[in-house]
């Protein structure tokens, strides 16, 4: 990458060169910005080559994620001396009180905070004229997309009204702002006319969804719609395509999506976020749902839906936690039976207030517990994996090459969980979907061939 001197002239519409870091979430930010540079005339750079500036969206949750931002926007000014910082370390502060990116980095161009679309185009629009000409005609309809054709995040609320003590994110983003469910579904339905086969959806509190707006009546296609979860997912189990539900708290309202998934309407995937199963560790992360009988609910999606995957996540360590409390928690994932875990060793968030809490576990603990849970759900990921053994799977493909694809089924997110191997065949086709017989398994993936 070579670096462009401030203030260079250049042929053509202004360059704008995009760089994006963080969950989901952010990239669905990244993509909605991209969406308005395109559609008023800016050329859109994926490197810093040839860029009057960078546009750098950050993720700043966690140490690792602020210091992974902190060197991009460093790099970026090495490379090309010209940003624009976006994102959640936007609105971060140093231990002084002054803004952590100003702090580290005083020659950014301007610093705005998450989800401020209109923020960051002020900020082009003082450092990059706006073009004269703009080019709506080049953008497509559910705008500017950074993930593969085939599949998409749908954004469907912003922010969280939860107060959990291992988080910042409500001070950073906010609480809850539904989205109506009429725009929801216009994004969805021009998404499919895109080519997308499979949508993802996403948000702090999917359950949550529409309680901002009491589940005001919108519509749909002419039709008067709530905007609540459950008619959210019934509007789009009717697209036609894959719908994979994310960040799934495990309210009584839940269970109504479930004889969709046995329909086979929606995916039968739910990521729920339990993050513990002690009593006392929840009431200590402050966590919504804690009271839930969630192994009586997992139980009763199960007899609904036998073929449902649940993913969630875990944090080892949280301050206090007693080797009975983590016992608790390695009990529950034997009593569960998990598909899919992930699991974080605690780490203290700058401004959390479960930092202020007495009995942190030391490190070298915390580590340890979350080697051991993960060992623990190896075992069960196996044995849960190996039931596929011989079976045909519906695999929606993702890359193809010489020595043969990856696709994902049902039970797998992007990214985040397994893929299915597939042998080489001449009529694997990124984007398509195949029916595989499945021929090995093994702790995460599956391996197999066309049907």
């Amino acid at each position: 990458m070579s670096k462009i001197a401030p203030g260079r002239r250049r042929k053509g519409p202004p360059a704008v060169g995009f760089v994006s870091l963080g969950c989901p979430k952010a990239l669905v930010d990244s993509e909605r910005i991209l969406t308005r540079l395109r559609a008023e005339g800016y050329e859109i750079k994926g490197s810093y080559k040839g860029a009057d500036l960078v546009v750098v969206n950050t993720c700043g949750f966690i140490d690792s994620a602020v210091e992974e931002s902190l060197d991009a926007i460093g790099e970026a000014l090495a490379e090309n001396g010209r940003v624009i910082v976006t994102g959640c370390l936007g609105v971060r502060n140093d231990p002084g009180g002054d803004n952590l990116v100003h702090s580290v980095h005083p020659k950014v161009l301007a610093v705005t905070g998450p989800h401020d679309t209109d923020g960051v185009l002020r900020a082009v629009h003082e450092h990059l004229p706006q073009p004269h000409d703009a080019f709506a005609d080049l953008v497509p309809p559910a705008g500017l997309k950074l993930t593969p054709r085939h599949y998409a995040y749908l954004k469907i609320s912003e922010g969280c009204n939860h107060r959990c003590t291992f988080c910042i994110i409500p001070a950073m983003r906010g609480d809850l702002v539904s989205r109506p469910v009429g725009e929801v579904m216009r994004e969805a339905e021009a998404l499919v006319r895109q080519g997308v086969r499979e949508l993802l959806v996403i948000s702090q509190d999917t359950s949550a969804y529409g309680v901002d707006l009491r589940y005001k009546m919108d519509f749909v296609g002419g039709r008067p719609v709530r905007t609540r979860m459950t008619e959210l997912v019934k509007e789009l189990g009717a697209l036609g395509i894959w719908v994979r539900l994310h960040y799934v708290y495990p309210y009584p309202h839940v269970d109504e999506v479930l004889p969709l998934m046995a329909e086979g309407k929606v995916l039968p995937y739910l990521d729920v976020p339990f993050q513990h199963a002690h009593p006392a560790v929840l009431k200590r992360m402050k966590r919504p749902a804690a009271g839930e009988a969630n192994l009586e609910r997992i139980r009763a999606w199960r007899a609904i839906c036998p073929e449902l995957t649940i993913r969630s996540t875990f944090i080892a360590g949280f301050p206090g936690e007693t080797e009975a409390e983590f016992a608790s928690l390695l009990d529950f994932l034997g009593e569960a039976q998990l598909d899919r875990v992930g699991c974080f060793a605690y780490s203290p968030v700058e401004g959390a207030a479960a930092n202020e809490l007495p009995d942190p576990v030391p490190d070298e603990i915390r580590e340890e517990r979350r080697g051991r849970l993960m060992q623990l759900q190896e075992a069960i990921s196996t044995r849960r994996l190996a039931r596929k053994q011989g079976s045909v799977q519906r695999v929606l493909v993702d890359e193809c090459g010489p020595r043969g694809a990856i696709g994902r089924s049902s039970a797998d997110a992007p990214e985040i969980d397994g893929v299915v191997h597939i042998a080489a065949d001449a009529r694997l086709t990124v984007g398509e979907f195949h029916d595989v017989l499945v021929e090995g398994t093994d702790a995460h993936d599956l391996h197999g061939r066309l049907a």
